[in-house]
């Protein structure tokens, strides 16, 4: 599994904006230059995560961002997909495993159609607020396997 920018700084942003927002819009220049990500990225995501309802905007003064719904409500794979984050290890899009023609790639593709599933079951089950109330604990045993790029 590949994790992009966009997933990652969507998710960085929204834990900004959710651990602000209480009482007032938030501006995504005061999100840019507290998290070190661009103003016109951020407005791509956000027009995104708009769309998707996780967000609301508002015009005027006092406007900028906020959160849509409760942050307990707002699943992580909710995020990821509104952003066009692929979760799925053997994805048809370029994927190693659209071409299988022996039986030892079919068996194969096996065991990562299962990881992508446990892996999707992982952050479906985790909220928005789990990150923002600092709820999670590292795996000290498991190594670091997920690739951060640009694409």
């Amino acid at each position: 599994m590949k994790l992009n920018t966009q997933g990652r700084y969507a998710l960085i942003a929204l834990v900004d904006l959710s651990s602000r927002s209480s009482s007032k819009n938030i501006s995504l220049s005061s999100i840019s230059a507290r998290q070190n990500i661009s103003l016109p990225y951020l407005e791509q995501l956000f027009l995104k995560l708009r769309k998707a309802g996780i967000v609301k905007s508002f015009r005027g003064s006092s406007g900028g961002y906020t959160i849509a719904k409760s942050p307990d409500l707002i699943r992580i794979t909710e995020i990821l997909k509104a952003v066009d984050q692929d979760l799925d290890l053997g994805s048809e899009k370029g994927s190693i495993f659209n071409k299988s023609k022996t039986k030892e790639d079919i068996l194969s593709s096996k065991m990562w159609e299962q990881l992508s599933a446990n892996i999707y079951v992982f952050l479906h089950q985790m909220r928005l607020s789990d990150i923002t109330a600092d709820q999670l604990n590292p795996c000290p045993a498991v190594p670091n396997f997920v690739t951060i790029s640009d694409n």
